[in-house]
C-alpha cells in the first residue's frame, strides 16, 4: 500500500513517453517545415510561373546516387543550371536498369539549403511516379521547373539531389495482393 503512490507516477511516466515516442514523427515534420530542414520539396505538379524576375540568377546543380543495392543508374545530362527566379528550365535525365531483371525505380528528391525546398517547383519530373524498367533498360526522362520569384535573396545557388530506390519487391506484393482481391 506505501507503494502505490509511486506506482500511479511512474504508470504516469510511461504513458507520458509513449504519448511523446508516438508524436515525435508529426513534430519532427512541423518542426522541419517550420525551419526548412530536412529539404523536402513537394511531390506536386507545380502550376506555371506567371512572371520572370530578370534581374536575378539562381545556379541549380543536380545531383543523384543509387541507395544500397538499387541496380541504377541516374545522371543529369547537366552538372547545373543558371535560371533567373520564375522562368521555367529543362534538364535530361538518363536512367538505367543495371540489373537482367525487370526493376522498378522511385526517385526521392531533396533540396539544399532545406528553406530553399518550397521554392523550388516541379512541373515534370521522374521523382512523382514509379518508374518501371525492363532488363537493363535505359530511359531518358525530362524535369521541368522553375524556383519561385519569392526565393529569399541571400540563397543564390541551391542542390536537386535524387535518391534513387529499387521497389521492385514492395510492388510485386501490391500486384499480387490486388490480384487476388480481383480474383
Amino acid at each position: 500500500m506505501a507503494h502505490s503512490g509511486l506506482l500511479k507516477k511512474l504508470t504516469l511516466v510511461v504513458i507520458g513517453m509513449f504519448a511523446f515516442a508516438f508524436a515525435l514523427v508529426p513534430l519532427y515534420d512541423v518542426f522541419c517545415d517550420v525551419t526548412g530542414l530536412n529539404g523536402k520539396p513537394s511531390l506536386e505538379v507545380a502550376n506555371a510561373s506567371q512572371n520572370v524576375v530578370s534581374n536575378r540568377s539562381v545556379d541549380v546543380s543536380f545531383t543523384t546516387h543509387s541507395q544500397q543495392s538499387a541496380p541504377f543508374e541516374v545522371k543529369s545530362h547537366q552538372y547545373s543550371v543558371n535560371v533567373k527566379p520564375g522562368e521555367m528550365a529543362e534538364v535530361k535525365f538518363s536512367a538505367k536498369n543495371m540489373s537482367s531483371q525487370a526493376r522498378v525505380m522511385q526517385a526521392v528528391p531533396s533540396v539544399s539549403p532545406g528553406k530553399a525546398a518550397k521554392y523550388l517547383h516541379k512541373m515534370a519530373c521522374f521523382c512523382f511516379d514509379q518508374q518501371a524498367f525492363e532488363a537493363n533498360q535505359e530511359v531518358e526522362f525530362t524535369l521541368v521547373f522553375y524556383v519561385d520569384t519569392e526565393l529569399p535573396e541571400e540563397i543564390k545557388e541551391l542542390t536537386l539531389s535524387y535518391t534513387v530506390f529499387d521497389i521492385s519487391e514492395s510492388t510485386a506484393h501490391t500486384t499480387v495482393e490486388a490480384k487476388h482481391q480481383a480474383g
